[in-house]
């Protein structure tokens, strides 16, 4: 256990911190001081380490120029426990402000780091929930730009060039209708004709085709960016943002397919599908909270791709997007359906083709959950980013 601080007395001279405290004598200390950004917890810097025998100690503390608030941690240490204030012992924290090149402001007191980490929850809780907003909010201008050069980069050199755009869900769409709806011949129970297969089907695809190219390319997605994490100061956070908006492009364009052909079988479309913007919303924030989350747990995981490659034909084909609900088992059908991506396909078709509200507690459902995918999935890549550079 260590010895307890008392008697703090605090000075500043420009960018010098000047600490005075009585330290319980007893034994010999060995002291030393940390420097942490107070906002992200990032170390700084670290000085020497000072041999005392306890009794009254003084610490000359350089601060950094630049501007901000920084956290100084004061503490014992050895060679067997390290840093004392990391097993939770008191140690002296001293905040300072550092404005136009010198200290402003400076207080100290001592503490732990449990009650530091109390203390902070508010504002950490505040921070999680505006931080990802401000994120791709700040970054929009470089997040359209690299959403646009994906998109023409995608099929750049081809033949159909952007044409492609429009071909790839096409085809895609063609070969599981071939294989569904004329060798299997599955048709759904509000509409037995095959068109109405084909607009049953395209109205599910519609949501699960920017939700699977968007998680299908998380997990590699840091790793095929590694150039951005380790030489250039770059929000690595919105290489996932890109990938969804690209997602969303595609489902765009696939939503003129469908248009097409449901102006062809049915007329205009019914009033609901007005209502389509609000399934864009919990639709984004769950595609983008799992990549988030996917992303950072593939620098970690090389083999995490192989993985949500196999999950996601799995959830696809549990999913009753190329047969209807009716076709699973009652037990089934109670389980799967609280998943979110069977919530949407459901939505999809209420909106589009059976001109019904969705079910309004299933809506908000997947709202919430969409909303704590998106925040939980920001917080645990923040966590985990400044490891990047080093697993890389």
């Amino acid at each position: 256990m260590i010895a307890g601080f008392s008697q703090i007395e605090l000075a500043w001279n420009v960018l010098d911190l000047r600490l005075r405290f009585l330290l319980s004598p007893g034994q010999a200390w060995q002291l030393g001081w940390q420097i942490y950004d107070p906002h992200t917890g990032a170390f700084l810097q670290e000085g020497d380490w000072l041999n005392t025998p306890g009794g009254e100690v003084e610490f000359a503390i350089p601060l950094p120029a630049e501007p901000g608030r920084y956290h100084v941690y004061v503490s014992p240490r050895d060679d067997k426990q390290g840093w004392h204030f990391q097993q939770h012992y008191p140690f002296v924290l001293v905040e300072a402000q550092v404005q136009d090149g010198q200290i402003v402001s400076a207080n100290a007191e001592v503490t732990t780091l449990a009650r530091l980490q109390r203390r902070d929850w508010p504002r950490k809780a505040r921070l999680a929930l505006i931080q990802p907003v401000q994120t791709i909010w700040r970054n929009r201008r470089l997040i359209a730009s690299l959403v646009r050069r994906e998109i023409t980069a995608r099929y750049r050199g081809s033949v159909g060039d952007a044409l492609w755009t429009i071909l790839h869900p096409l085809l895609l769409m063609l070969t599981y209708f071939f294989v569904f709806g004329i060798v299997l011949q599955a048709r759904f129970g509000a509409d037995p004709s095959r068109s109405g297969f084909v607009l049953y089907f395209l109205a599910a695809m519609l949501p699960w085709l920017p939700f699977a190219e968007a998680v299908g390319r998380a997990p590699s997605s840091i790793l095929e960016n590694r150039n951005f994490v380790k030489k250039l100061v770059f929000p690595i956070e919105t290489i996932s943002v890109n990938h969804v908006l690209a997602g969303l492009i595609t489902e765009a364009f696939a939503l003129l397919v469908f248009l097409t052909l449901l102006a062809f079988t049915r007329g205009a479309p019914p009033p609901t599908a007005l209502l389509l913007p609000l399934l864009l919303i919990p639709q984004f924030l769950l595609t983008l909270g799992l990549c988030w989350l996917l992303s950072a747990l593939g620098v970690f995981l090389r083999d995490l791709g192989q993985i949500i490659g196999f999950g996601l034909t799995l959830v696809f084909f549990l999913t009753p997007i190329c047969y209807p609900d009716a076709s699973l088992p009652p037990w089934a059908r109670g389980v799967l359906s609280r998943s979110p991506i069977y919530l949407l396909v459901d939505a999809y078709r209420a909106i589009l083709l059976e001109n019904r509200w969705p079910d309004a507690a299933s809506l908000l459902a997947l709202t919430i959950v969409s909303a704590a995918i998106f925040f939980c999935g920001y917080a645990f890549f923040w966590r985990f980013r400044r490891t990047f550079a080093d697993v890389i």
